[in-house]
């Protein structure tokens, strides 16, 4: 995969303008695709930090704690839902998943973009929320038999779980129209592409970089040496 550009345009430019950071969010089906985009996006690209969220399911074998997932009890979730310490939050599948809410608010802050592994529950309430951070992209398989087939590949769910999964995806693509880009992973390296190309156009839009204003102010007043 071809690495992401620079966040600020020409990685030799010595301009940088200040902006506000973006919520990448990244939906899909159970076996779509969408967290092996995401962990791919932060190996490569240094300027995306993940949004590790609270979750009371168990924790699968592959997973580190605190690095993939905040695993916590149904009471913890229960405690930080009702204090008013979740940005959104959802249940799936019979589990609790939610995004604590200080750490995003203090990355948009500092013009640092975060990622949000998030389901379409999770993504309506941080674009109510928040609707100018968001940037939603929804993941679709290119059938329902090759996402069944990636769901059996994982190999980390039960053959019941696995039912479940299947059962509960046609819902969850009905919910497609509420994002601002969608995408169809049938070839990874492409979906990928398509996913960075969104993320650098979304970074310099006018609308987020509030350092244009003093730019711009400089451009106007500085005298050109002839």
């Amino acid at each position: 995969m071809s690495p992401v550009p620079s966040s600020q345009g020409n990685a030799s430019s010595s301009v940088k303008i200040a902006r506000r950071g973006l919520m990448l969010v990244l939906s899909s089906p159970s076996g779509a695709g969408k967290s092996t985009i995401a962990r791919n996006l932060l190996d490569l690209d240094r300027s995306l930090e993940i949004s590790v969220s609270v979750t009371t399911r168990a924790k699968r074998p592959s997973e580190i704690a605190d690095k993939h997932y905040h695993f916590i009890t149904v009471a913890q979730f229960e405690k930080m839902r009702d204090a008013g310490d979740l940005l959104e939050w959802a249940e799936v599948h019979g589990n609790f998943y939610g995004t604590p809410r200080e750490p995003v608010e203090a990355a948009m802050g500092e013009g640092r973009d975060m990622l949000f592994d998030i389901d379409w529950q999770g993504a309506l309430q941080l674009q109510e929320k928040m609707k100018a951070d968001v940037v939603s992209i929804f993941v679709l398989p290119p059938t329902m038999t090759e996402l069944q087939s990636r769901l059996h590949r994982r190999a980390e769910d039960s053959e019941e779980v696995i039912r479940t999964r299947l059962l509960n995806s046609r819902s969850e693509i009905e919910h497609w129209r509420e994002y601002d880009y969608v995408i169809v992973n049938d070839d990874l390296d492409e979906a990928f592409g398509h996913v960075s190309c969104i993320v650098n156009a979304e970074r310099i839009r006018r609308d987020r970089r509030h350092g244009l204003f003093d730019f711009v102010d400089r451009l106007l007043t500085e005298e050109p040496k002839l």
